[in-house]
This record gives C-alpha cells, structure tokens and sequence, in this order.
C-alpha cells in the first residue's frame, strides 16, 4: 500500500538565531524581514505551493515576535500552530515535542533554509523507493560547516557526517540541506524532554538499525541564510532571478521594482530596479535607491543619498548625501548625514551613525 500523502510540516525554529546576531538582538530570526516579509512566510508559500496545509512550528526563542508578525498565519493559506519548549530541544528534541500533533507522513524543515524544491517530486522519490526517512541533498563549494551525507547509486543513505572536522577528510560535497520526509512514527524512537540532534543522533541511528533511509538529491535553489552575509545574498538572488520568487514582496510591482502602498519619490529621485520599498517609504530629490536594495516600510532616505545592494529594515533614516553599499541596516537606525556605510556592515536596530562617519570599506 503506498504511503499516505503528506499534509502536514514542522518547521524547526527553537534556536536564539545566534549566527544572525546582531539583528537577532531585535528580533526572531523565523521573522526577520525578508523582502519586507517575514522569512517564515517564505516557507510557509513554498509548503502550501506543494498542498502542505497544517504547520506545526517548534520554537522556543522570542515566540511573541512569532506570533505577532504571523498569528495563524490564515492569511498566507495556512494553518500554523506553535509548540513552545521551555527549554530549546535541539533539532531532534524539537521534532519530538511536536509528535503527539503528527501522523502519517510529515515534512520537517529547518526554520533558516530558503529553497525553490519541488517537493512533489521529493514525495514521489520519497514513495517509489519506500523510504520511510528521506533527506533533501545538495552541493555545495565548502562542506565542511554542514551535515556531509554519503549515499549508494540507488540513493540509500550510507554514512550521515556532521559537520566534519578540519582533520576529517572530506569524502562528498553533499550535504543536508535541512529538509526531510519523514514516517511520523519514527519520532518515538527520539527521546522525549531532552535535547537530541536530529543529526548527529537520530539518522545515524536510522542506518545503523536498517531502517529505509535515502537522500534526494536536487538541483533547486537552496540557502541557509543563517548569517547576514547569506541573508542579504538570499534576497538578491531572487530579486535578481536566481531563484525562483514563490513569495514576492508586498505592493506593486512597477518596471522592475516593487512599491508598498504610500511610497513617494521626490523630484529627480531615481529607482534602479531592481529594487523593493516598504509601505510609505520616503525618497527624497536627488536620492537614488537600487540597484538591489530593499527598504523597510516608513523609511526616509534623505536628499542626495545613495543606497545600493542594502537591506534595510523599518523606519531608517538615511540622512542628506549619506552613501549605503551593500549593508544590513536594524529597525530605527540613523546614519547621519554624508555618512557611509560600506558592504558586510551590519548595525543592530537602534544604532546611531554620526554624520560624516565612515563604516565599513564604502567606495
């Protein structure tokens, strides 16, 4: 008999986003704005785009930033429930204290990975090779900081390394990007009320026992965006088109930039797509924002001002003449006027630029 369809997710959530700090500071990472939405959202379209209705997020860090940016999250067609640990569980513990909400065949993602996988096509793998356990796989340049997973030709997962060490030789470049299909009755086999790495614990442990276990292995878009270079690099890419946009941004798309409701340009200001400005975004004369930024909602980007390759969040300030390349910028940060600010700086929200300050290698 095949399996039943899968109709439901969890999404791992439980960490303290410590890789993405100093904007984690502000805000939980499943909702750090991403193209002025909330990251999970992202997820939570690619899961419905695939007939994934009923999400179960194990999380455990700053819950009320969650649910306050997501409710139910009915508006994006789903159906999210929350289950909080009072003490993070780890990817495998997490898992666990979702079970009881669980049955049949179940996704499991981690809450910081972007990806255009056709996930039909993973369900079907998933069915013809009676897999009871699959893993999503991809390559990458630099494994080492990842879950390295060897598999035979038919794609039955042999050895499941994480994270090997700088001694460890490195036998693939393919690695666990994050994503499984899982018989939801294998998660008693996790111990429940302690922290337990899916990862270095459960899977091993999979293999060891026999248990059909296979690696998918795909040529999609995929990214962890877990720090702030891969997060601002995410968000070119699909604006850019090297992924596919399953989510876009809020407001209206006009030659090649996006425009939140309220938005005023002044002047002689120039949009360079392409480009995304939040709701009641302010340009003034003279400004140029884009190529490949994106503004948060209630910014002002002052007179003269440049702001290229930047994310940021809601209500900066960009003073007169002031120059932005390539940075993240938290909610509610200042840069004075004919700063600059330069690629991989990163200022938590709040943060205070005085004018003429320079931070970072801005040209």
């Amino acid at each position: 008999m095949a399996a039943e369809r899968p109709v439901q997710a969890v999404i791992l959530a439980g960490g303290q986003g410590t890789r993405l700090r100093p904007l984690t500071h502000d805000r939980a990472k499943p909702v750090v704005p991403f193209l002025n939405r909330p990251f999970l959202a992202h997820q939570l379209a690619l899961l419905r785009q695939h007939g994934i209705a009923d999400v179960i997020l194990a999380c455990s860090y700053r819950v009320d930033d969650v649910r306050r940016a997501l409710g139910d999250a009915g508006h994006l067609g789903v159906s999210l429930r929350y289950v909080v640990e009072t003490e993070p569980l780890g990817t495998g513990g997490g898992v666990r204290n979702a079970a009881d909400l669980t049955a049949g065949t179940i996704f499991v993602l981690n809450g910081d990975i972007l990806t255009d996988a056709d996930l039909g096509a993973m369900v079907r793998f998933h069915e013809a090779r009676a897999s009871r356990a699959t893993i999503f796989l991809t390559s990458v340049g630099d494994p080492r900081q990842y879950g390295l997973v060897e598999t035979d030709a038919d794609g039955r997962v042999r050895r499941f390394r994480e994270k090997p060490s700088g001694d460890d030789p490195v036998t693939s470049n393919t690695v666990n990007a994050g994503a499984y299909l899982l018989d939801a009755a294998l998660l008693e086999r996790i111990p429940a009320g302690r922290v337990v790495s899916i990862e270095r614990e459960f899977f091993p442990a999979l293999i060891a026992d026999g248990i059909p276990c296979y690696g998918w292995h795909a040529t999609a878009y995929w990214r962890d965006i877990g720090n702030p270079a891969a997060y601002r690099e995410a968000q070119l890419d699909l604006l850019e088109g090297r992924a596919r946009m399953l989510l876009p941004p809020p407001g209206v798309p006009r030659d090649g930039c996006w425009l939140g409701d309220g938005v005023t340009t002044i002047a002689d200001a120039r949009l360079v797509p392409p480009t995304v400005l939040g709701e009641r975004v302010r340009v003034a004369a003279g400004a140029r924002v884009g190529p490949g930024a994106v503004v948060g909602r209630e910014s002002r980007i002052g007179p003269g001002a440049i702001v290229e390759g930047a994310i940021l969040w809601e209500r900066v300030d960009v003073g007169d003449g002031a120059l932005l390349q390539g940075c993240i910028l938290g909610a509610d940060v200042r840069v004075g006027a004919r700063a600059r600010v330069g690629p991989d700086v990163v200022l938590e929200s709040g943060a205070v630029i005085p004018e003429r300050t320079t931070c970072g290698r801005a040209s």
